[in-house]
This record gives C-alpha cells, sequence and structure tokens, in this order.
C-alpha cells in the first residue's frame, strides 16, 4: 500500500509516491516556465500543467503506480484558475508572481488580518471583474491551482483552510468574506465550499487514471498549499518548529497551536494540520538567483565555483533521484586551483558590492510590490563572479530581514528545517547559516511538500489518524552552524541601509 503526493509548484511539477509507514519510495518531476505575455504578468496554461503531470506520473516506476491507494494535493499559493460549468479553463491561470492588479489594492479596507498582495487571488480577480468581462461571463468557479488539478481528476470542487485564508478574501480561518466580495463586486458563488485539508474530496476518474497509470476509484484528499504541506511532510508538529522552504520564492513557517496575533509584513495562515502558523513570504530566491545566473550566462556549477571559492560537495540528501535540478542549479564538487584562487578574489572584492533581489516587488517585511532589484556599488575590478556572489547574499539578506521580522514577533527562532530545492549545496547552507544566524537541519526527506501532500492521501483514506503524524516526522541532520562572520553582518546592515535609501525612488509605496 502506498500513496501518491503531488506538487504543482510555480516552476515545477512535483510527484513522490510513499509506502505505508511513510518512506519515500520514488519522485520525479517536469519543469515549466512562467509565461508573460505582458509586463507583470505571470501566468500559465493549465494544459502545461496536465502534460507536467502525464509526464512526471510515466517516469515513476508503474508497479509503484499500480499499489497507489490515495492521492493527496499540495499547491503554489495565492494564484488562481477559473473554471467554467464544464470544467474547462476560462483563461490562462494568473500567479502569485503577477503585479498587473497593483494599483487596485486600496480597495481593501483597513486594517486586514493579512497583507495584500498584487499576485494574490482576491487582487486578480477585482482585476478580471474590471478588464474581463468576457471571463466573468463564462466563469463558474474560481479555484486555487492544486483545487484544479483534484478537480481535473475526478474530485469535487472544495477547497481548504490552508489555500483559502491566502487569498485575500477570506479570514485568517479560511472562511470566505462574504462582505468583502460584495464590496469588490467578486461574485460570491465562485468560491467552493471549505474542508479540511486532510478529507476526501472525491475520487480518481477513469479518464484520469488511465492518463496517469493508476488505479481508478482511489481516493483524492481536498490537499493543502505548498507550505502547510511542506510543514507537514517536515515533521513540524510542535509549537515553535520552525521551517526554512527556498525555491522559486522563500517562506520561514513558525508553527503555533492558536492563531497567531497580528504583526506587520507577517502572514498568519491555517496549517495542513489543524493548527496555524506565521509566516515570513520572500518572493525572490531561486526566481532572483536563476535570473542572475542567465544574465551573467554562468552554468550552475560555475556560478557556484566563482561565487563561494571553495570546492562544496552537494550535501548528502540531495534530490539525488529527481529528474531536474533544483532552482539553483546542481552545482559540482570538483574545481581547479585557478579557478577556484580566483572565486576567491571575487568573495573578497564582493564586500564592497551589494544585490537587492527584489525583482518582482517583496513581501515580508517590506509590503513593497514596486520595489526592484539592482547592484550597487561595482567597480572596475569587479567579475561576473562577483556579481554572483553578491547577489546570494542579497538573496540571504532578504532572508534574513524576514527572520527578523518573525523574531520581532515574539518567536525566538534558533533553528530552522530546511527544506525545498534550493536547499541543497553545502556552500549555500553556510551562507544561510551566517546570514541568518540559525542553525539549520536538513530534513532527511528532501521533498517535504509531495510527501506532505502524500500524507494527507493516507489520513483521508483513513490509512492515518492525526495521532499518527508526529511518529511519522522524518529525522533531520544539522548540515550548517553560523560561524560569527562579522564581516557578513555588516554587510547585511549594508543592505538593509542600502533598502531604505533607495526605497521611495521605486516609484510606488509600501502596501498594507
Amino acid at each position: 500500500m502506498s500513496f501518491l503526493g503531488i506538487d504543482l509548484g510555480t516552476g515545477s511539477l512535483k510527484v513522490a509516491i510513499v509506502d505505508e509507514n511513510g518512506r519515500e519510495q520514488a519522485v520525479a518531476s517536469v519543469a515549466y516556465t512562467l509565461e508573460t505575455p505582458h509586463a507583470g504578468w505571470a501566468e500559465m496554461s493549465v494544459q502545461t500543467w496536465w502534460r507536467a503531470l502525464c509526464e512526471a506520473a510515466s517516469r515513476l516506476p508503474q508497479a509503484l503506480r499500480s499499489d497507489v491507494r490515495a492521492i493527496g494535493f499540495s499547491g503554489q499559493m495565492h494564484g488562481v484558475v477559473l473554471i467554467d460549468a464544464a470544467g474547462g479553463a476560462v483563461r490562462p491561470a494568473m500567479l502569485w508572481p503577477d503585479t498587473r492588479a497593483l494599483g487596485l489594492l486600496d480597495a481593501w479596507p483597513e486594517p486586514q488580518a493579512n497583507p495584500v498582495a498584487p499576485g494574490m487571488a482576491g487582487p486578480l480577480l477585482r482585476w478580471i471583474v474590471l478588464n474581463e468581462p468576457q471571463s466573468v461571463r463564462k466563469t463558474r468557479w474560481a479555484l486555487q491551482p492544486k483545487d484544479w488539478l483534484r478537480v481535473a481528476l475526478g474530485g469535487e470542487v472544495l477547497t481548504d483552510p490552508s489555500d483559502a485564508c491566502a487569498t485575500a478574501l477570506a479570514d485568517p480561518a479560511g472562511v470566505w468574506d462574504t462582505a468583502l466580495l460584495a464590496r469588490l463586486e467578486i461574485p460570491r458563488d465562485w468560491f467552493a465550499p471549505l474542508a479540511p485539508s486532510y478529507a476526501a474530496g472525491g475520487v480518481l476518474s477513469q479518464t484520469a487514471a488511465q492518463a496517469l497509470g493508476l488505479r481508478a476509484g482511489i481516493v483524492l484528499a481536498t490537499g493543502a498549499a505548498d507550505t502547510p504541506c511542506a510543514a507537514l511532510g517536515s515533521g513540524l508538529a510542535r509549537d515553535g518548529d520552525a521551517l526554512l522552504t527556498t525555491g522559486t520564492g522563500g517562506q520561514i513557517v513558525v508553527l503555533a497551536g492558536q492563531e497567531p496575533a497580528a504583526a506587520k509584513g507577517l502572514h498568519r495562515y491555517r496549517a495542513a494540520s489543524d493548527h496555524w502558523y506565521r509566516m515570513a513570504a520572500m518572493q525572490n530566491v531561486g526566481i532572483a538567483l536563476e535570473r542572475v545566473r542567465g544574465w551573467l550566462s554562468y552554468e550552475w556549477p560555475d556560478a557556484y565555483r566563482e561565487a563561494f571559492g571553495e570546492a562544496g560537495a552537494i550535501a548528502p540528501n540531495g534530490v539525488s533521484g529527481d529528474v531536474t535540478a533544483s532552482a539553483f542549479g546542481n552545482a559540482s564538487s570538483a574545481t581547479s586551483g585557478s579557478a577556484s584562487a580566483r572565486a576567491d578574489a571575487d568573495m573578497a572584492h564582493a564586500t564592497g558590492l551589494t544585490f537587492l533581489p527584489y525583482l518582482t516587488g517583496e513581501r515580508t517585511p517590506w509590503l513593497n510590490p514596486s520595489a526592484r532589484g539592482g547592484w550597487l556599488g561595482l567597480a572596475l575590478d569587479h567579475t561576473r563572479g562577483t556579481m554572483m556572489r553578491a547577489a546570494f547574499e542579497g538573496v540571504a539578506f532578504s532572508l534574513r530581514a524576514g527572520l527578523d521580522a518573525i523574531r520581532a514577533s515574539g518567536a525566538p527562532v534558533t533553528t530552522l528545517k530546511l527544506a525545498g530545492g534550493g536547499s541543497v549545496d553545502a556552500r549555500w547552507r553556510q551562507l544561510l547559516a551566517d546570514a541568518l544566524d540559525v542553525e539549520l537541519y536538513a530534513v532527511d526527506c528532501p521533498n517535504a511538500a509531495p510527501r506532505g501532500a502524500a500524507m494527507l492521501g493516507g489520513l483521508a483514506s483513513g490509512h492515518w489518524h492525526a495521532n499518527d503524524l508526529a511518529a511519522l516526522a522524518p529525522g533531520a541532520t544539522r548540515v550548517a552552524v553560523p560561524q560569527g562572520d562579522t564581516a557578513l553582518s555588516e554587510r547585511y546592515a549594508r543592505f538593509l541601509d542600502l533598502y531604505g535609501r533607495v526605497e521611495s525612488w521605486f516609484g510606488g509605496t509600501a502596501q498594507r
């Protein structure tokens, strides 16, 4: 008996099969690229997701697929998929990096229980109401990405609190805000009924079963957003347990038994279990580093080598069986003496260079969708290695700014579990430990979000119960300890100072 987890991410779709004891048996993923038909737009054809799912499933051993008894779902947060009464997509899905609704945020009354960003379903749907009457006429349901996928597989039209509460259209518990919907002129009947993340949400259709090589009629769990799925898959179970996920964006999550108090720049959302969590959400992690790598014409091994200087192997629990590279690529452990010496010089020169990574605006802590990125301090002796090193540091500093907001809210985080595609290189991990001033523990399951989704499938089918979750938590290995790098701390202070000086220059103002 086994369970399939599907993680519908921003840059890839990943599937994982876990056995009846929660152990990962197989994993595969297929990457895709955001569509940007206009400046500031971030969209995706749902057919791209469907093809990715079919391809990823085909890479799993058929014998394991035949043994799957339930499916759980994890999905990128905030975005929205409009479908008609027959289940067909009305238009491409609109996703969280989208900024077209930036000018509409003033329609949300203050105070709001959570920060409102332009790439959330609420502002995007308000934009649809104002600009695409043809889409309004055709729309029957406005679904979150993972809910669209479950419906496409034959499931019921449902959503769960962890996704609903992150739309900017519901309260922190995930209950739809009818008064707000009326204020925004968004039809209330577009929104799916709520069900627990671990509840059964239908069964796999015959058509979908044939496409995926699975048994028809197996249980489909309602599922949850990717961050709470990653927390579940990583074994977060007690108040104060904390997780850092790094992929396209980055999140720092701290579990809570009760609803956390509101804090500027932080989100308080429902978990996949019956817990809550507070979250710092940083938009520009893998997406910024990948763009910089392209600008500088690097292959990933060279980018790591010239940015970090010393040879560094992929850490032992790297995604060794995955079919795609991580959001940060794969770094080779081999380096020549000349390349290492050049990289050491690049690291030294990077001390005078600062990189702001805010290519898509930023949420925590600045709440400024107009923020932008770039290097300041370039000199003639700088190299592309210097620029790459500064980019790694700038992303790490943006994560530190988010962690500082969490600490200021009363959560004294000193250790973080680490999950996500960008977390596998030892040199990157050490930089994170130093920049964040935390001990890092790599979860001994590199695919936390699809594992969490698979666990929801096991719960929905009745194989597991809530009191089994603690025993299913994977082990975690300490992989980095802060070294008290005072020079890095000084560069972080310079980073904060630079953002404060240029914030007004971006042309927009921070949002609520």
